[in-house]
């Protein structure tokens, strides 16, 4: 955002142009001080210097800024206008504005080079920071709620609160797991030849049946075990050992057992499993439970392994909602059980003409692969919606790509925004905090109207409610009345 020390230069700096009749690059000027300001500790405009230019033009401005190459004369025009106003206002002293001049004639030959660079690319970086999960370069992101209240019981109602799909482990690993369950080394099950079926049945009679305490040692944790395994699964994520702790002492008080005492015992009966300070259900447990559901008449689905799906299933999978663990997993044997040609060929096909979250998903998997992907990759520079994420792809990789337009790259950041829609409506805060930091420039959200993308006046209206800086949030609002507009003619 904006500061102080800018806001008065830039007004200064108005008013040396009018005065001298010179044409001033006003918003350019702001966005050099403001970068300046916020990477290379320059805290008021006598801290520019010769080398404040190389930093700001060769590196941050290509990282940051959406910018064409051929746009690099009126960012280095901008910052001349910078120099000679520093100069005539005897900011800096002459001998420093003619190096900083030196510098500029420099400079000016190369910046086009670091604006096309595709180690620079700016674009990628900047926006897909403000979305979090879903960059190019960070692991996949999973759509999920946040964590509900361990306190609050789900309604007792059957059906009244479906029940998430769960992922069930193969039998012969469910098998296995039982041989290693302390209590089932006390405690038999049954030799009927069905052992998961009586492994079921115990774990019914653990959770519906007065156990008096014998389970955890309090009758009132006892009493309650059902509706904390019952969130448990429905969470189907670990959650913080606190929470737990929490909701036993809304159950059973100062007075009841201790918080590890309880997970121990949870433990040794093979239901509960440890993982540094969080905890969740075992898929023994999960299994049971399931098996429990279905004996009290409920709807309780099971998740299909992602990894057998085509590329559409994978997807639509993902986006369901899948702990980040077996998102992970099942996107590795998903790929594994492809060539990266084919990968990308089925992903890419998956992903034209779908919505932008489907679509970054898909990208973010076909990040994952290799230069031998290539062909399948420019079978999609024709697709209008691929055609950028495709450039990207190519020049990210040192490949001969073609380069982006204004236009396209005015598109795709809108795309990438439309992306973290859903991340941002869930934390609009953490939005904010990441917009203000590494955000669109105001001269770029004003030019997003003309974008023939589907979710651009929904993209400008949450930059219009997130952005923390006044003038660009209004601009922003402004832009979106423009899309608006043009859509309803």
């Amino acid at each position: 955002m904006s500061i102080e020390w800018v806001n008065q230069a830039i007004d200064d700096l108005r008013a040396w142009g009018r005065a001298r009749e010179v044409e001033v690059d006003a918003d350019e000027v702001r966005l050099l001080c403001d970068y300046a300001s916020d990477y290379l500790n320059v805290n008021e405009l006598g801290d520019f210097a010769p080398e404040t230019f190389d930093e700001l033009l060769l590196s941050i401005y290509p990282r940051k800024v959406i910018a064409p190459p051929e746009s690099a004369p009126e960012t280095i025009a901008a910052a001349r206008s910078l120099v000679d106003y520093l100069s005539e206002a005897g900011v800096v002293p002459e001998e420093r504005a003619a190096r900083m001049r030196e510098r500029l004639n420099d400079i000016e030959p190369r910046m086009p080079e670091a604006l096309a660079d595709p180690a620079n690319f700016g674009m990628a970086k900047s926006l897909f920071s403000s979305i979090g999960p879903e960059s190019l370069e960070q692991s996949i992101a999973i759509p999920s709620g946040e964590l509900p209240d361990l306190g609050e019981a789900p309604c007792d109602c059957p059906g009244c609160a479906p029940l998430p799909a769960a992922r069930l482990a193969p039998p012969e690993e469910l098998l296995a797991a039982l041989r290693t369950v302390p209590m089932l080394k006390e405690r038999p099950l049954p030799s009927t030849g069905e052992p998961l079926r009586e492994w079921a049945e115990t774990v019914g009679r653990i959770l519906d049946r007065d156990t008096r305490g014998a389970i955890t040692g309090s009758t009132e944790v006892d009493e309650g075990l059902y509706d904390l395994f019952d969130m448990l699964y429905r969470l189907q994520v670990r959650v913080p050992v606190t929470v737990i702790g929490d909701y036993l002492d809304e159950i059973a008080g100062d007075g009841g057992p201790g918080l590890a005492a309880v997970l121990d015992r949870l433990a040794w009966c093979g239901l509960v499993t440890m993982d540094g300070d969080d905890a969740e259900l075992t898929p023994l447990a999960v299994w049971a439970l399931r098996e429990h559901y279905l004996s009290l008449g409920l709807d309780a689905p099971q998740a299909p392994d992602l990894a057998e799906a085509d590329a559409r299933g994978l997807i639509e999978g993902l986006l369901e909602g899948v702990p980040a663990e077996l998102a992970e997993d099942d996107i590795s044997r998903w790929l594994t059980g492809r060539t990266a040609g084919e990968a990308a060929g089925e992903l890419l096909a998956a992903a034209s003409g779908a919505p932008a979250v489907a679509r970054g998903i898909a990208i973010t998997i076909v990040d994952r692969l290799g230069a031998e992907a290539a062909p399948q990759v420019r079978d999609y520079l024709d697709d209008q919606e691929l055609r950028p994420h495709a450039i990207h792809w190519l020049a990210a990789r040192g490949l001969p790509a073609p380069q982006l337009t204004q236009e396209e790259l005015l598109w795709v950041s809108v795309d990438m925004l439309a992306l973290a829609m859903p991340a941002a409506e869930e934390a609009p805060e953490i939005f904010a905090e990441n917009m203000a930091a590494s955000g669109p420039p105001a001269h770029l959200i004003e030019e997003m109207w003309r974008v023939d993308h589907p979710d651009v006046v929904e993209v400008l209206e949450l930059l219009g409610r997130s952005i923390p800086d006044t003038t660009v949030a209004k601009a922003a609002r402004k832009a979106a009345f423009k899309a608006r507009s043009r859509a309803i003619r």
